[in-house]
């Protein structure tokens, strides 16, 4: 075997609050022992996959990688720990790592009836009931949503590219939008007048998020190729053909 991606984890910020022992073990103790499974079996390169929350709440926008991770979850302190333990293997034990940060990943297949549900399946099953949605804050929250198409490219030039052992990169769009916007968008998609509800803030949360993808752009030879409103079409798409 000769490059890993890895790309498993418990990846919810809710389910981190509920039981971060389980998100822990999962995302921490797992990185581990698949980095030194990999170590142990000779594999040259090992892509991992990061999240955006590492940066937690600072203010600076866009989120450059030299920023200070400042995680406001266990979700995130776990994202970060498993970089840290990439870059540690990269150093001392000669496999080579990278750290993708995903912003806000969105595609088919994502399960809209989960009580974790990524909040892009979940407003489209709701938009499409006729439901009301359930907006944690006031909507004017922004995040820079990423398809899946987008990252996918991004981990496959990750496994070649040369040069980039111990590094952490941003993997997103460059854009950001609010989840105000983002209902609109898939009103308009739909064909349908959402109705919102507005609830408090869920704590752990991120305000706004907004991504540097110069790194990807210069080292990888990233570029997005599927915009939000592309990719909010062929997810509803999809989760309409499901029934």
């Amino acid at each position: 075997m000769e490059v890993v991606l890895h790309e498993a984890a418990i990846p919810s910020v809710a389910r981190s609050l509920r039981d971060p022992v389980a998100s822990n073990h999962a995302n921490v103790s797992g990185t581990v022992t698949l980095l030194n499974a990999a170590h142990e079996a000779g594999v040259r390169r090992l892509v991992y996959a990061g999240s955006s929350s590492a940066y937690g709440n600072t203010p600076e926008l866009p989120k450059v990688e030299t920023m200070s991770g400042n995680p406001r979850s266990p979700y995130a302190v776990s994202k970060l720990a498993g970089e840290l333990y990439c870059r540690v293997f990269a150093s001392l034990f000669g496999i080579e790592t990278v750290c993708l940060r995903y912003f806000n990943v969105f595609g088919p297949r994502q399960d809209p009836s989960s009580p974790y549900a990524a909040v892009i399946p979940k407003f489209i099953r709701l938009l499409a009931t006729g439901i009301e949605i359930p907006v944690e804050g006031d909507g004017t929250q922004s995040r820079d949503f990423t398809y899946v198409a987008n990252v996918v490219q991004a981990n496959l030039k990750a496994m070649i590219a040369p040069g980039v052992s111990g590094e952490t990169i941003n993997v997103a769009c460059g854009e950001r939008f609010t989840l105000n916007d983002l209902i609109r968008q898939l009103g308009e998609i739909l064909a349908v007048t959402p109705r919102v509800r507005y609830l408090p803030p869920r704590p752990g949360d991120v305000p706004h998020s907004l991504a540097d993808i110069s790194k990807a752009r210069a080292l990888l030879g990233y570029e997005p190729e599927v915009t939000l409103r592309q990719g909010l079409r062929k997810t509803a798409d999809w989760l309409l053909s499901q029934g």
